[in-house]
């Protein structure tokens, strides 16, 4: 019931202007959507730090573009979560849209081609939306704080 009605939401929440990703971008409540329904895996790139402050999107993996081995860190885990599908749908969110950012050209760089980036953020910006949290969109506690 509950992934037919993210379904329904999904597809209306598609036909508006202003639910629609340009460029790579999408709005949080549509990251929402297609993670809850299990269209696209949702990585927040924070820092465990910020993790353990606000939570984590509800459904979204956990791994940080502040790895110890810098960005092919990263590029490096994220291969391994989506089992190295780089096809894989996948959004990505941060705090207010700059390392997401960062983290969508390092792996289109290492051959990833279906990223999108919750510009907004957990915290929202100015020029993009208020943030998931200012949207009061559902989380979960830090998997490792």
């Amino acid at each position: 019931m509950v992934r037919g009605l993210s379904f329904v939401l999904l597809l209306l929440l598609g036909t508006s202007p202003m639910a629609r990703s340009a460029d790579g971008v999408v709005g949080a409540p549509l990251a929402s959507l297609e993670t809850q329904a299990g269209i696209r895996t949702l990585i927040d790139v924070r820092h465990v730090t910020e993790w353990c402050q606000t939570g984590v999107p509800a459904g979204a993996r956990e791994i940080s573009i502040h790895d110890p081995k810098g960005l092919a860190g990263f590029i490096e885990k994220v291969t391994k979560a989506v089992n190295g599908k780089k096809d894989t749908p996948i959004t990505l969110i941060c705090a207010c849209g700059y390392r997401s950012a960062k983290a969508a050209q390092g792996l289109a760089a290492a051959g990833f081609d279906n990223i999108k980036d919750v510009r907004e953020g957990m915290l929202g910006n100015p020029d993009d939306g208020p943030g998931w949290l200012k949207r009061r969109l559902p989380t979960r506690p830090c998997k490792t704080c």
